[in-house]
């Protein structure tokens, strides 16, 4: 009998992660140069490392950025990439670019021809035998390739893979005159019909990957780009050395990371103390809605709450006017939802209390305990953290 296997589960920490990227595009897209300005940002002022399968076109960008370069040539077996890769990793250097990753699969003695080969091996001229190999040459091929995705997870370092990319199209019926009609190649790996040229599941593997076009060199056109990640990666300007900074700091777990749309959303509601910051977080709550992103119902509970604030603040000012009460309630109100401190939160109250006496609109009573509530939920979020 096999050994009984034990598991152990703790919290889960975000705490020195290794980036995989991805960036894909056809030539002239701005990919070599995106890869050097993001490893700039991950690598914290040290020096990166750059694998060179492009007749060492790498050396163009020496005099804009401080890197070591190694070139990679043919036959481009996965075992050649793999070694290649380890030993910049070996070597300490943060961040390693992949230039080209496309050449393991569609370069000379890559993947691709690797096949070709075993089926000559196998059948030589025999075209009947040649069908009846051709799953069988693979196995070796991708058998390789997929030991290299092995090591490549393992690796100790941040990992920019560039690829080249191509247009495809695909024929499908136009469900309205019934006409057949060429259209961009649909992928979930891919976009606007786009691909990368590589191992199909390769992209999968991907921290983030984006698509790069040569009408706008560097402007990142997200493939994967995960809800936590966006801010790092605006979407009408190239890729900088900010947003490898920002990803490196993600990775390692820096609570100065800039924090998602989602998060931001979260704190600008819990802040928000007048129709005017209420109605500009709502216009980006409606491009959150537009997304696929796994914290809505927490933000419209944060949008509620804050609707609920605001509307309560306007029946306290409205109480404190009929009572004829002089302190200004909506100057209180903004005072009480701008403590960020249970400590804070007391001290303003006191005063608060000492300035209207018995005429305390009950509103302003309830404005508090909300606050408290909030604040409360909050230190309880931040020990938790710790």
């Amino acid at each position: 009998m096999n050994a009984e296997r034990k598991f152990v589960f703790k919290p889960a920490v975000l705490d020195n992660e290794y980036l995989l990227i991805g960036l894909a595009g056809g030539t002239g897209s701005g990919k070599t140069y995106s890869a050097m300005r993001m490893a700039v940002g991950l690598a914290g002022g040290k020096r990166f490392a750059l694998i060179d399968t492009e007749n060492g076109r790498s050396r163009h960008y020496a005099r804009q950025f401080a890197f070591d370069r190694a070139d990679l040539t043919a036959p481009f077996r996965p075992e050649a990439y793999q070694d290649a890769i380890q030993a910049a990793a070996s070597a300490g250097y943060p961040v390693i670019i992949v230039d080209s990753m496309t050449h393991v699969w569609d370069g000379e003695g890559g993947v691709l021809d690797w096949q070709e080969e075993e089926l000559d091996r196998m059948a030589g001229d025999n075209w009947q035998k040649r069908e009846a190999c051709k799953m069988a040459a693979w196995i070796k091929p991708k058998g390789a390739h997929k030991k290299m995705v092995s090591r490549l997870l393992q690796i100790r370092a941040h990992l920019i893979l560039c690829f080249r990319a191509e247009e495809k199209v695909e024929m499908q019926r136009d469900p309205t005159d019934k006409k057949m009609k060429i259209i961009p190649k649909v992928s979930p790996v891919g976009l606007n019909g786009w691909i990368p040229i590589c191992e199909k599941k390769l992209p999968f593997e991907l921290a983030a990957s984006f698509l790069l076009t040569n009408d706008a060199p560097g402007v990142p056109k997200p493939i994967k780009l995960e809800e936590q990640h966006r801010p790092f990666f605006p979407l009408n300007q190239p890729i900088t050395e900010k947003a490898g900074e920002q990803f490196g700091a993600w990775a390692r777990g820096d609570a100065s990371a800039p924090a998602s749309e989602a998060d931001q959303l979260l704190d600008g509601y819990a802040r928000c103390v007048d129709e005017s910051t209420f109605e500009q977080l709502e216009k980006r709550r409606g491009e959150l809605w537009k997304g696929s992103s796994p914290h809505k119902a927490r933000v419209k509970q944060a949008s509620d709450a804050a609707r609920k604030r605001l509307d309560e603040a306007k029946d306290a000012n409205a109480d404190a006017g009929k009572s004829g009460g002089t302190p200004d309630a909506a100057a209180w109100i903004e005072k009480l939802n701008a403590c960020e401190s249970l400590k804070d939160l007391e001290a303003c109250w006191l005063e608060c209390a000492e300035q209207f006496g018995v005429m305390v609109p009950p509103k302003l009573g309830d404005i508090y305990e909300s606050a408290r509530e909030r604040l409360t939920e909050r230190a309880a979020l931040a020990d938790d953290d710790l």
